[in-house]
């Protein structure tokens, strides 16, 4: 199994400029307040690998509120990501505030 690690919300703001896919793990109800205009909406009780399709060797990027979340399911989520790089948002998109990054109101 892939290996996960964790990513600054700044290293994971470049690596999703360089092509990274970012996959939110939070459930619909909790987008509603805020969520990373980037991020691909994929909620963690209803993720399958078929929804992971990516380009070949395209790096990985799962967050949840605080990063807690994907954490405690890195195991899971490196198994339905399969192969390249994988990482999880430390600090969730609570620290992606934080640093400064742009967010917009969640649908």
């Amino acid at each position: 199994m892939t290996p996960v690690k964790p990513i600054t919300p700044t290293d994971a703001a470049e690596r999703i400029r360089s092509g990274a896919l970012l996959v939110d793990i939070r459930e619909p109800d909790e987008r509603v307040g805020a969520c990373i205009p980037a991020a691909r909406s994929l909620p963690l009780s209803a993720i399958d690998s078929r929804d992971l399709r990516r380009i070949e060797g395209q790096a990985v990027i799962f967050h949840c509120r605080s990063g807690r979340r994907t954490q405690a399911n890195a195991d899971g989520l490196a198994a339905k990501a399969g192969s390249g790089e994988i990482f999880i948002l430390e600090g969730g998109i609570d620290a992606w505030r934080a640093a400064g990054l742009p967010v917009e109101d969640g649908q």
